[in-house]
């Protein structure tokens, strides 16, 4: 008789990510590579609460503020985005990870991005190194695409005035500000 199968000490969880964020009304669309655990955990984008991605946003748009208080729930973070002209999603639909660095994404899936049909998009804009690997993919969709620096806490090499400038110059670029 054999013994009992042992799972694999390599393996690790298979995660899904999250609904993309997007309207008919998307100009610009936000990439980033998955959701961090914090996020999957809340069901929202950018929950992690050192990460600058809601910080960045209110910063560009500062005489168009957030939802505060008990207003500021993640519906209304919603509509304010695409209120905005935002989209977000993720270049990665599903993945194997321990934790939220993206140097510990396994076994991707990647979302289809040209399946969004968005008649407005002007540009793609990928949240970090990691969603920027698939640039390739996404010029397909015959706009530009650019590399913004990661909102992530992981990306503590650049500051918050830097990381603000090259967000809103994206955004400059395509009339959201």
């Amino acid at each position: 008789m054999n013994p009992p199968a042992t799972p694999d000490a390599d393996s690790s969880p298979v995660l899904t990510g999250l609904a993309p964020i997007v309207s008919r009304d998307t100009v610009v669309l936000i990439l980033g590579s998955f959701p961090g655990a914090r996020s999957l955990e809340q069901q929202q984008y950018y929950a992690h609460p050192q990460n600058q991605f809601w910080k960045i946003l209110q910063a560009v748009w500062p005489d168009h503020p957030l939802p505060a208080g008990v207003d500021n729930s993640y519906a209304r973070k919603k509509a304010w985005l695409l209120d905005r002209g935002l989209g977000v999603w993720d270049v990665y639909a599903a993945c194997e990870r321990e934790g939220s660095l993206d140097s510990a994404i396994r076994a991707p899936v990647a979302n289809d991005i040209a399946a969004l049909k968005l008649p407005r998009l002007a540009a793609i804009a990928h949240n970090g190194g990691e969603s920027f690997k698939h640039a390739r993919h996404t010029r397909t969709l015959g706009v530009p695409v650019y590399q913004l620096p990661s909102t992530s806490p992981a990306n503590a090499s650049w500051s918050f005035e830097r990381k603000l400038a090259a967000w809103r110059e994206v955004f400059d670029a395509h009339k959201l500000i």
